[in-house]
C-alpha cells in the first residue's frame, strides 16, 4: 500500500468550473474572483477580503498596506515556512524570532513580550497545523505595551498598537474563542497552495477584521492597488468603461486569476465536507495512536474552539534529528509518505546569514527534532490511516523510539464515514 502525504482532493465539478472559465474567454482577474472575495468574507465573518496570487503576496501586502519598511522590526516565530519572515525581509524590515514555548507549536503572549521594542510595527502568530493562536492573549499584552508604540501611518493609527497579523495559511475553517480564523486579527493572510486544506493550485487571500476609524473601502482600495501595478482601473473595468488609467505608485503584481477561483469557489462550497473528514480522520489517528508515549496535536477541540486539522503532527519526546530521518525513510519504504514541519529559521542559511543561530531557540530545535507529521488528506480512507498507524508504530518500536505495546494489531475503526461532526 502507498499512502500519499497531501494530494489535492479534486473532483470533476472542479474540473468543469475551470473549463468553463477557460471557455468563457477571460481567464483573468474578473467575476469569478469577485464571488470568491465575497464567499469567503461571509464564511470568515471578515470585514472584506482580497485574492492574492499566494498567501506569500497576502503577508507581504499587509506588511505594505501597514507601511513597514526599513527600520522597523516584526515579530514572528522562529518555527514556521521561510514564507513567513521572507515577506519581512521584502519589506526591508527586520524579522524577529521568537522561540517557541516549552510545549506545543504556537506562539504565545509570554514569548512575544521581552522582544517587544519601540520599533516594533507588528507580530506575525503562526496557526500551525490548523490550530489558532490566542489572539485574545496576544491583543491584550499589545494593548497593555500601547505606550511603547507610534503609529507611522493612518492604518497603525486606527489600530493604535502594534498591528497584528495572522499567517492562516493552516487554518481556514478554524475559530478561537468564538471567532473564525479571518477574523481574529487586524489581517489574516490565507494560503490556497496545492496541499491546502482548500486549494486553488496556487493563490491567497487577505482578509481584514473590522476596524474602528479605518475606512475599509479605502484598505480594499490600497490593497488592489499594491497588488495590481498600481493601476486604478482592472483589465475588467477598461474593457467596461473606456481605455484611460493612471498608475498611482509603483505596485506589485500578485492578483488571482479567475482560473483560480473558479476552483476555488467549489473548493469553498464542499468545504465543510472536507473539514468534516479530515475532523473524522484525525479522530482515527487519536485512537489507533492512545496510550503511546507521543504528543498528539490535539485537534480535537469543544466549545468555542475548533481546528481545520491541516497537519497532524507526532511528537517523538527524547528523539533526535538523525533517528528520525532513519524513520522517514524506513516509513517511505513502508509506503507512507511522512514529512517535517518544520525546520526552524535559524537553521536555514538566510536566517543564519541574519545573525540567528539556532542555539538561541531551543524549544524550537527540539520540538523539530522529534516531530513527524503523518498523511492527512481528505481523500484517506480507514484503511490508508490503519495502515500508516501500524507501519509508523511498528518502527518507531523496533528502533526504540517507542516502547512495546502488548495489545492486538489496530484495525479500522468503523466511525470514519458518515460520522457526524460536532465541533
Amino acid at each position: 500500500m502507498r499512502v500519499e502525504f497531501s494530494p489535492p482532493d479534486i473532483t470533476e465539478e472542479e474540473i468543469e468550473a475551470v473549463a468553463a472559465v477557460l471557455r468563457s474567454g477571460w481567464i483573468t482577474t474578473g467575476e469569478r474572483v469577485a464571488e470568491l472575495e465575497a464567499a469567503l468574507t461571509a464564511y470568515t465573518g471578515a470585514a472584506g477580503t482580497v485574492c492574492l496570487s499566494s498567501g506569500t503576496a497576502a503577508l507581504e501586502m499587509a506588511l505594505r498596506l501597514l507601511g513597514i519598511g526599513p527600520g522597523d522590526e516584526v515579530i514572528t516565530t522562529a518555527y514556521t515556512y521561510s514564507a513567513t519572515a521572507a515577506a519581512i525581509c521584502h519589506v526591508g524590515a527586520r524579522p524577529v524570532l521568537c522561540d517557541l514555548p516549552a510545549e506545543g507549536y504556537l506562539l504565545t503572549a509570554e514569548m512575544i513580550e521581552p522582544l517587544l521594542t519601540t520599533r516594533t510595527r507588528a507580530v506575525i502568530p503562526v496557526d500551525f497545523a490548523g490550530i489558532c493562536c490566542d489572539y485574545r492573549a496576544i491583543k491584550t499584552l499589545l494593548w497593555q505595551k500601547y505606550r511603547m508604540f507610534t503609529p507611522q501611518n493612518p492604518v497603525q493609527e486606527a489600530i493604535g498598537r502594534v498591528a497584528i497579523i495572522a499567517d492562516a495559511a493552516h487554518s481556514l475553517g478554524a475559530c478561537r474563542d468564538g471567532v473564525m480564523s479571518g477574523a481574529l486579527a487586524d489581517f489574516t493572510c490565507l494560503s490556497f497552495h496545492a496541499v491546502k486544506n482548500l486549494t486553488t493550485a496556487e493563490g491567497g487571500a487577505i482578509c481584514w477584521r473590522n476596524i474602528a476609524g479605518a475606512d475599509h473601502s479605502w484598505i480594499e482600495r490600497q490593497i488592489r492597488l499594491l497588488s495590481l501595478h498600481g493601476q486604478t482601473r482592472t483589465a475588467r473595468e477598461k474593457l467596461a468603461g473606456g481605455w484611460e488609467y493612471d498608475i498611482v505608485m509603483p505596485g506589485y503584481k500578485c492578483n488571482m486569476t479567475d482560473c483560480a477561483a473558479a476552483l476555488g469557489l467549489v473548493q469553498l462550497r464542499r468545504y465543510p465536507e472536507l473539514l468534516a473528514r479530515r475532523r473524522a480522520i484525525c479522530r482515527q489517528y487519536d485512537t489507533l495512536l492512545d496510550g503511546l508515549s507521543l504528543e498528539l496535536p490535539g485537534h480535537i477541540l469543544s466549545g468555542q474552539n475548533a481546528s481545520a486539522c491541516h497537519l497532524y503532527p507526532v511528537y517523538l519526546p527524547g528523539c533526535t534529528e538523525v533517528r528520525r530521518g532513519v524513520l522517514m525513510e524506513a516509513l517511505s519504504g513502508s509506503g507512507v509518505m511522512a514529512n517535517v514541519h518544520y525546520k526552524p529559521l535559524p537553521m536555514l542559511t538566510a536566517y543564519r546569514a541574519l545573525g540567528y543561530s539556532p542555539d538561541s531557540f531551543p524549544n524550537a530545535y527540539r520540538r523539530y527534532a522529534g516531530e513527524l507529521t503523518l498523511p492527512l488528506h481528505s481523500r484517506m480512507n480507514e484503511a490508508e490511516v490503519a495502515y500508516t498507524v501500524m507501519q509508523f508504530t511498528d518502527i518507531a518500536t523496533q528502533m526504540g523510539l517507542l516502547p512495546p505495546r502488548h495489545r492486538p494489531r489496530p484495525g479500522p475503526p468503523s466511525f470514519l464515514e458518515g460520522e457526524e461532526d460536532d465541533d
